[in-house]
């Protein structure tokens, strides 16, 4: 018989090794299987059903969804290593109303400089832009270090709300093992109750 698996979708960021772990130590014959997921894609794949669970960036559409709220990411804003910025340790954003924003305005800011228009991109290639001095973008955290370069740097940002990450899957799939990996996400023990 084959071992049964239980398909966990992350997105770029998230690092979930240490849930991994605490799932491998107690599994009941349940193998985990981490699938890394686009950003966009996070909440279709659970409705699709190609991954049982998300490890997702909020918001999502909460319709035929459980959500447990796990944790929430620091906003930085990621610019180039000669940007004024840098010299801080930590930023206002409104002292970043006079730059071009690649990733979109944050929510409360009112631009002073006429704003380019980027196409979609990437954090990578938003990233890519702010190496190049084009612009800046304001990031989770997370994202920043995973996309870290040479010629740029990232600083705390004050003013957006920061991300929030939570544990998403179908309201109609609430098995045993989805709510065991709910509890170990939660930091349940094997004897600990539920809740």
């Amino acid at each position: 018989m084959s071992e049964r698996v239980l398909r966990v979708g992350y997105v770029p960021g998230v690092t979930p090794d240490k849930w991994a772990r605490a799932w491998r130590e107690r599994r009941d014959g349940v193998l985990l299987e981490l699938v890394l997921v686009e950003e966009a894609d996070a909440e279709q794949a659970v409705r699709d059903k190609r991954i049982d669970m998300a490890l997702a960036r909020l918001p999502v559409d909460r319709t035929g969804l459980h959500l447990v709220r796990l944790y929430d990411e620091l906003p930085v804003v990621v610019v180039n290593r000669e940007h004024p910025a840098a010299a801080y340790d930590e930023i206002e954003l409104a002292d970043l109303a006079d730059e071009q924003f690649i990733t979109g305005i944050p929510e409360g800011l009112i631009p002073r400089a006429n704003q380019l228009t980027f196409p979609p991109m990437s954090a990578k290639e938003a990233v890519e832009v702010a190496a190049a001095g084009t612009g800046i973008a304001v990031l989770p955290m997370s994202v920043a270090r995973l996309h870290h370069r040479k010629d740029v740097t990232h600083r705390p940002v004050r003013g957006p709300a920061p991300t929030t990450i939570a544990l998403i899957w179908l309201t109609d799939r609430d098995d045993a093992t989805t709510q065991a990996f709910v509890g170990v996400t939660r930091g349940r023990t094997p004897r600990s109750s539920r809740g």
